[in-house]
């Protein structure tokens, strides 16, 4: 299990996007190039990785100061520890480019003290979770983690025990406080951008959490991220104490 943090320098300038899937390209070609197998980062075997642009929005253009990157997988952890910031670079059919040539590494610590049972988390990228109720074509993603309950838990707890191969048993609680100021928590996230124009999106939703659970579970979610199309960015975790930092 490894956890880094690439940081523009102030004064460099930010980097654009206004789709995800530029930010994980970047990701995966520096990946590859650290050594990982293909099969392990993209594809149906992917070993459990994430990551969160750091920075701020305006509509749907994100402005990136940095990245962290996240994986529970100790083969896909090698690669990170070797990652070369110049290599996290793509340019789009567009013209659209991403590249932190100019970034830091840092590895960040584990979080996660022996014994602890709490953590205390901010999504630094959303929440996505798919609403099994929708009957309808294509996927609905749910938009509201008030009316959720115990199914929060129950989902988030299907995908890790998933990775793990073993049942994870989290009891996740969103920040009653936050719901009640924030009603409206849901973001719509570009995922990507056609050739003829179409776009693909995901809703995701950002709220304080506490999850609860055993030393071995929390340092899952942690690292592997929680809920679905974690290695597309979303579900990376961060601490409350800490804020989402510069």
């Amino acid at each position: 299990m490894l956890r880094i943090r690439l940081q523009l320098p102030q004064g460099e300038p930010l980097q654009q996007y206004d789709h995800h899937d530029l930010l994980h390209d970047a990701l995966v070609n520096a990946l590859i190039a650290a050594g990982a197998d293909s099969t392990d980062v993209i594809g149906p075997q992917a070993k459990p990785w994430t990551f969160a642009p750091t920075g701020w929005h305006r509509g749907h253009q994100g402005f990136a100061h940095g990245l962290v990157v996240a994986t529970a997988d100790s083969g896909l952890a090698r690669a990170l520890s070797r990652l070369d910031p110049a290599q996290v670079a793509k340019r789009r059919w567009d013209a659209a480019s991403v590249n932190f040539a100019a970034a830091s590494l840092r590895l960040e610590p584990d979080p996660i003290l022996p014994g602890q049972t709490q953590l205390g988390c901010l999504m630094l990228s959303p929440l996505a979770l798919h609403d099994d109720a929708h009957t309808g074509k294509g996927k609905r993603w749910h938009r509201n983690l008030n009316g959720l309950g115990a199914n929060l838990g129950l989902a988030i707890n299907r995908k890790l025990s998933f990775l793990a191969g073993r049942e994870v048993q989290l009891r996740v609680y969103p920040d009653s406080l936050y719901l009640r100021a924030n009603p409206e928590h849901s973001v719509l996230v570009n995922l990507k951008t056609f050739r003829d124009g179409s776009k693909s999106f995901v809703v995701g939703m950002q709220a304080p959490l506490l999850l609860e659970g055993s030393e071995e579970d929390l340092r899952l979610a942690w690292y592997a991220g929680i809920g679905e199309k974690t290695r597309s960015g979303f579900g990376c975790l961060g601490l409350i104490e800490e804020g989402v930092g510069r």
